[in-house]
């Protein structure tokens, strides 16, 4: 059973793989985040092309 567990240790076989999945889902969350904040000004930049689109063609 010890030479089992030692082997289940040492055994680095798809680390990286791991690696790079936390690496990912670390930056996909500080993406979120980022345009989380910038939504609201987003939405106001989209509004104010809008309103002078409409205004333009009328």
């Amino acid at each position: 059973m010890q030479k089992l567990f030692t082997q289940f240790i040492k055994d680095e076989e798809g680390a990286t793989a791991i690696e790079y999945g936390i690496i990912a889902g670390l930056i996909s969350l500080a993406l979120i985040g980022v345009f989380g904040g910038l939504s609201d000004q987003l939405t106001n930049v989209f509004t104010r092309i809008t309103a002078a689109l409409i205004t333009a063609m009328t």
